[in-house]
Parts: C-alpha cells; structure tokens; sequence
C-alpha cells in the first residue's frame, strides 16, 4: 500500500519556522495501529490523519492520540488547498473527538473554528511545578487550568524567554500540559507564550494552535478586548491571530507552508 504523505510547517509563511505537522489524506480511516506507526515515522509533534469518506480528522503524537490539535489541522486543510480538494472561500467541517471543526480557506490564510475551554479562575500555584520550570512565585500573575492542563501567566516576557525548565523533574510530576504567557513587549503584538508538555513526549511544542483557545479567553478577561495578535516564543517561533466570538467559541487564523511531499510504501 502507498499512501501520501506531507509534512507541513505551520502558523508561518517560512520553511523551518513554526510547527511541523505530519498529514496523512486517505479515503478511508486507517487502522489505530498504523496511524500510531505512521505517527512515529513521521517523528514531529503531531500528525494529522483525514478520512475523506466520513471527513474524520485525527491527531497523533508519536506516543498518544489527542483531542485538539490548531497546527494539524491548520496543515491539514493546506494540503486540501494544494491538492486542489477545496479552493478560496470554501469552508469544510471536520468530525473530530472535540466534535464538529470548521475551517474557511482565505488567500493566504486558514480561519479555524475551535471550541472554547473551561478555563478555571486563580487557582493556589503548584509550588513543585513551578520550582521545576525555575519560577518564583513573586513572578507569577496567574495560575489556572484548563482541560487537566495549566495556564500561568508570568509578570513580563524576559520571565517567559528565560525559562529553562527540568524537563526530568517534570516528568515525575503527574501533568499533561503547561502553557505561559505575558504580555508582550512588540506594540504590534498583544501576548506571547510557550508550551511545554514532557509528559506526551514534547518538551517544548513550536507552535500550539489548542492552547490559544484557552489563551485568547485568558487575555480577553485581562485586557477586555476580542481580536489578538500572538507569537509563540520557542526556538522556531510561530504567529497567529485569534478571536474570541460572540458564541464563546475561538477563531484561529494563520498560514503555513509544505516543506516535504512524498509516498510512504507500505
């Protein structure tokens, strides 16, 4: 069997920058157990697996599936672009574990439709977690939660450039995700953040279009506004601009761009 395969940087318009997304397009679902393999192969944060007869989009890491993904489905809908499977100003529905997706497909860009978090008020701080990733509780804003996973906003962005965390001790604590944030200190953009998840087999994710959803509504409560320009501030960095709309739900617009093409013979 040859399937087709692409890897897609995204939330960027460079090769190289942004974050790598495996897409695998076939007409039927393929096996967990293959996908898993796939998923391994392809060595990237994330791939993308999209049935078109029942329009089912999956997210793998090499380790575990997940329930969201921004940048693999941001890549996912640009290989549908490219491959001529939806043009300009079409829009296509996903069914997915976080339930129905949709995406517009604009001239340079992809709006995606995510849905909104459950965000948690300001919880007490980790004080563990935090040792681990080299904070002091007097640079804390903010601590809250969001889909087992935690928000913290830190008190300026030279905090958040600086972080070394422990990735090792980190892994002893039970986690799933760890996103923070500040206010940026570029007028033309509104926040910036990183990710960092260890415990699903990516210390550091370039560019995470699912926490977004959860740092959009963050920001909006903070700064009383709806529209963001964000850049996430890992080593290949990646932008994006978000909003929080009227139904609660988050939209995610960004570019990306395909940097591999080819057949896995399987």
């Amino acid at each position: 069997m040859n399937l087709d395969i692409y890897q897609v940087d995204s939330f960027t318009t460079q090769a190289f920058k942004g974050n790598p997304a495996g897409v695998c397009i076939s007409q039927d679902l393929l096996d967990e157990s293959l996908m898993f393999s796939i998923a391994e192969e392809m060595a990237v944060s994330e791939t993308a697996f999209l049935a078109l007869n029942t329009m089912t989009l999956k997210w793998f890491t090499p380790e575990v599936e997940v329930k969201l993904c921004g940048h693999g489905t941001l890549a996912t809908v640009h290989v549908m672009k490219e491959q001529g499977l939806v043009k300009t100003g079409d829009s296509v529905v996903f069914n997915t574990l976080s339930g129905e997706l949709s995406a517009t497909v604009c001239e340079s860009s992809i709006e995606l439709d995510f849905p909104s978090t459950q965000l948690s008020l300001n919880l007490e701080a980790n004080l563990t977690l935090l040792e681990h990733f080299g904070l002091e509780p007097h640079q804390i804003v903010s601590f809250r939660e969001f889909d087992s996973k935690q928000l913290i906003e830190v008190s300026s962005e030279q905090v958040l450039l600086a972080l070394s965390p422990n990735f090792d001790a980190l892994k002893s604590i039970k986690e799933r995700g760890v996103v923070v944030t500040a206010l940026s200190s570029n007028s033309k953009l509104d926040f910036v953040s990183r990710y960092f998840a260890p415990w699903v087999g990516v210390n550091e994710d370039p560019v995470t279009g699912s926490a977004h959803c959860a740092l959009t509504q963050h920001w909006a409560e903070k700064l009383n506004k709806s529209c963001f320009s964000a850049y996430q501030a890992s080593r290949r960095g990646g932008y994006m601009s978000t909003e929080l709309l009227a139904n609660g739900r988050v939209k995610l617009i960004g570019s990306a761009t395909t940097v591999i093409a080819g057949v896995l013979k399987l």
